[in-house]
């Protein structure tokens, strides 16, 4: 058995029943990393020595925690102390945190093995990483957690950290296959992540099972008094309740989600809601209400204005360490005026309010993840236009793996619940990738 096959769920399943060590999971992950990091370019920084002596830590522990001796992957945009974050860019060359980010803090009390840190597109926004897709080397893995998305779809480790400003967890899911899951705005704190934008940055991770992005979720959620985006909220138990029927009212969204979507991904997400539609969920398909293009637009606006804050003066003395997608954005945020600024983000909310409402007489949203397999073009990191608006407004969304297209690529698809109903969401997902069946992965 190749033990970096297996899930997070199941990995603990076999070191509790002493089936398997967590040292022999660590020296399985060591020799794929050595097989693939080459080709993929999924890491930046990898410590072996460390990495085994935390898994034979846990072995003598035991499997007392939620993630004992589960290898996980931090995007490199999480502080991590003693340990290089770079954020993928010349500006922070040699950036050594003196603490870990809230969250890492968090997996760590849970158990988890901190592998190293995952590629980032630069500042976790537009110029592409030099990470590859797994299931074809000439397309794009999405970004900007690009690293996190390769390294689990490639078994590289169950789970990666991620972060999601437009469409960056969601979006590279899809294009490699996998999970990626991002809870609701102000669930999971964002204390010691490199910031792009205060109003859109929201915590989110990649895994190979709902199963395991639940897992992550109960370690994770909890108010954290110095990050002022935090919110309260009693933690339901998600992977205890995980599988629970879940609520089943439905609307599958077109028009601004359907209109120029490549035709495999309308097949396949059309055949993904019959079988929905057979096992009992009500389904109705409607055109999308209120602006989503507007919405997306604002979103774009808002997300430059506020990365240009945060590197003004970074970018006043160092313009020419940026890459060229993002110096340009730069460059356009600093230029929109207060008024532009503060009537994006008044349209934004007028925008949350009408979707809430909406939203709030369905249990569900479905729409495909993204409106194109991944591209094969490595200079793009493909198209977020399917999870920006979400984003925006802070709802939850879940991107689950449901076929592959004509050209061999994953085709991902959306579901999207309510502000706080991320127990829901992860139910329904649990069960609609049971219903989907999915099983391919990449044959590097």
């Amino acid at each position: 058995m190749d033990l970096y096959n297996l899930t997070a769920t199941e990995m603990l399943e076999l070191m509790k029943s002493k089936n398997i060590s967590a040292t022999e999971v660590a020296k399985s992950i060591i020799d794929r990393y050595h097989a693939l990091q080459d080709s993929l370019k999924a890491w930046v920084y990898f410590d072996e020595e460390a990495f085994l002596t935390q898994a034979s830590a846990a072995d003598q522990n035991g499997v007392n925690k939620s993630l004992s001796g589960v290898p996980v992957g931090l995007k490199d945009i999480y502080y991590t102390a003693g340990i290089p974050t770079e954020a993928g860019s010349k500006v922070y060359s040699g950036f050594v945190p003196e603490e870990d980010a809230a969250t890492v803090s968090l997996l760590k009390d849970a158990g988890a093995n901190i592998m190293g840190k995952t590629v980032t597109t630069e500042f976790a926004c537009l110029d592409p990483s030099e990470a590859v897709n797994p299931w074809n080397f000439a397309h794009t893995p999405g970004g900007s957690s690009s690293g996190s998305a390769v390294a689990v779809a490639s078994r590289m480790c169950p789970i990666a950290m991620g972060s999601q400003t437009v469409g960056s967890v969601l979006r590279p899911a899809a294009f490699n296959g996998i999970v990626g899951y991002k809870p609701t705005f102000g669930l999971v704190s964002r204390r010691g992540l490199v910031p792009v934008s205060w109003n859109l940055d929201t915590v989110g991770w990649l895994t190979r099972s709902v199963a395991d992005a639940a897992l992550v979720m109960d370690c994770l959620i909890g108010f954290d008094e110095l990050d002022k985006s935090s919110i309260r909220f009693n933690n339901p138990g998600f992977s205890a309740n995980l599988q629970k029927p879940p609520k089943k009212k439905v609307a599958y969204l077109k028009g601004y989600f359907s209109d120029g979507v490549e035709s495999d991904i309308t097949n396949n997400i059309d055949a993904q809601v019959s079988k929905l539609d057979e096992a009992g969920y009500d389904v109705e398909e409607l055109n999308s209400p209120y602006d989503f293009q507007s919405a997306f637009y604002n979103q774009r606006l808002i997300m430059a204005v506020e990365a240009a804050a945060f590197h003004r003066e970074n970018y006043a003395s160092k313009a020419d360490l940026y890459r060229p997608k993002l110096r340009a954005m730069l460059a356009q945020g600093l230029e929109y005026d207060g008024l532009t600024y503060a009537n994006a983000l008044e349209e934004r909310e007028q925008f949350r309010f009408d979707v809430k409402n909406f939203a709030e007489t369905y249990d569900l949203i479905i729409t495909p993840s993204t409106p194109e397999v991944a591209p094969g073009d490595v200079s793009t990191t493909g198209n977020p236009m399917f999870q920006g608006p979400w984003t925006a407004i802070g709802f939850p969304a879940i991107s689950i793996p449901s076929g592959i297209s004509s050209n061999g690529m994953p085709i991902g698809m959306q579901i999207v619940a309510s502000p706080m109903d991320d127990l829901n969401l992860l139910q329904a997902a649990h069960h609609m990738e049971q219903l989907i069946g999915f099983s391919e992965q990449p044959k590097c």
